[in-house]
């Protein structure tokens, strides 16, 4: 048994995930992301059950564990109750722990989602707030967007929205006392461990690729691992 193997079985997730693999193949059949992604999540447990620590680096290394949407289609279906998406889960943690996720395009794009999601969770009360989504940031969404943000208290207004306002309500102001609440959990619950983290690796891998790094979104490797993307990820 491997000392990587012996980490990952601590995690309550693998515990509850990975009871016998039989490989009937039947969660990669069930897959949404292996439709499209080149994704096979029984050959991930497949990998993991041979307690190779060689073999558990290539994939915490790898896109593979990225490609999960975390739908759990696998869990309904496993002859032997195994749950590849929560072993995916477990291993993208070790990933992330590790600094393994940084030697991926997707991994290291944990970074763009700590920064544009994480941090509005602990300064908002929101994963996502409409005022800190940039227009410049999003082109796909267009100039609809760049107008919604121009008038979004008519807006929200419209939609029904307690925007900014104090009391209950969709976008309501979150009060301090709440946001020092959430601040708390993630201390507790090693959240803030894990954005330090990803941080700290990906900080050395910018410095290792020779890549300036800053905080927030204006900086080089923020801009690279926001807009890179290979063509290698999707099925042909």
């Amino acid at each position: 048994m491997g000392v990587l193997y012996d980490k990952l079985a601590t995690d309550v997730r693998f515990i509850e995930s990975l009871k016998a693999c039989i490989n009937c193949g039947t969660c990669t059949a069930i897959c949404p992301a292996a439709e499209f992604y080149v994704y096979d999540p029984r050959t991930v447990a497949i990998t993991v059950q041979t307690q190779d620590d060689a073999k558990i680096i290539e994939l915490l290394k790898s896109e593979t564990i990225w490609y999960c949407g975390e739908c759990m289609s696998c869990k309904t279906r496993c002859p032997r109750g195994n749950v590849p998406g929560l072993l995916v889960i477990a291993l993208r943690a070790l990933s992330q722990d590790l600094g393994y996720f940084t030697e991926s395009e997707k991994g290291r794009q944990q970074l763009a989602l700590k920064r544009a999601i994480g941090e509005k969770i602990l300064s908002h009360g929101y994963c996502i707030n409409p005022d800190t989504i940039a227009p410049g940031n999003h082109p796909e969404q267009g100039p609809i967007w760049e107008w919604e943000m121009e008038h979004i208290e008519e807006v929200m207004e419209k939609l029904g929205a307690n925007y900014k306002g104090e009391g209950p309500g969709a976008l309501r102001k979150i009060p301090q006392e709440d946001l020092d609440e959430i601040h708390k959990i993630f201390e507790v619950t090693g959240g803030m461990d894990r954005f330090r983290d990803l941080e700290k690796f990906s900080k050395a891998k910018a410095e290792e690729m020779g890549v300036e790094f800053g905080e927030g979104a204006n900086n080089e490797y923020f801009r690279m691992i926001y807009t890179t993307n290979n063509q290698t990820h999707t099925r042909e």
